[in-house]
Parts: structure tokens; C-alpha cells; sequence
């Protein structure tokens, strides 16, 4: 089963997409894989917010069963 992983703002222009699917079995796992996938995550994944099915976990959280994960940088502005 895999997890689609949707990237927004900078966060898609390091990973070079907008989305993809991942097969990795935990949230630990994802942002491993992805770094080494795109290692320009590796500067901004730390400062995302990363939220599975909308909302956040730990990085221990399985993915089995989950629909998305969204790799949201912070943004300026008020």
C-alpha cells in the first residue's frame, strides 16, 4: 500500500515535485526516504510542518492506512 505524499511551496520546489507516492512504513521511515531521495529536503524538512491525513503524529506513526502526508514550510505573512 502506499501513502501520496503532497509537497507545498518550498518544500516542493527542493523535492523538485508537488507530490508523490511513497511505500514506507512509518513517519521516521518517510522523512529518511525522502531526504534521500531529494536531498534538498534535507535544509527544510526539519522547519515543515508534516501532517498524516491532516493532522500530526509522531514520528513512530505507521502509515499503513493513511490516505496522505503534507510537507507544509512555514510562511510569511499576516
Amino acid at each position: 500500500m502506499s501513502v501520496r505524499v503532497r509537497y507545498f511551496a518550498a518544500a516542493a520546489e527542493a523535492a523538485g515535485t508537488d507530490a508523490e507516492d511513497r511505500t514506507e512504513p512509518s513517519l521516521a521511515a518517510l522523512r529518511d526516504a525522502v531526504v534521500a531521495d531529494h536531498p534538498a529536503l534535507a535544509d527544510i524538512l526539519g522547519r515543515c510542518a508534516v501532517l498524516v491525513d491532516g493532522t500530526r503524529h509522531d514520528d513512530d506513526a505507521p502509515l499503513a492506512d493513511v490516505t496522505h502526508v503534507d510537507v507544509l514550510p512555514p510562511f510569511a505573512g499576516g
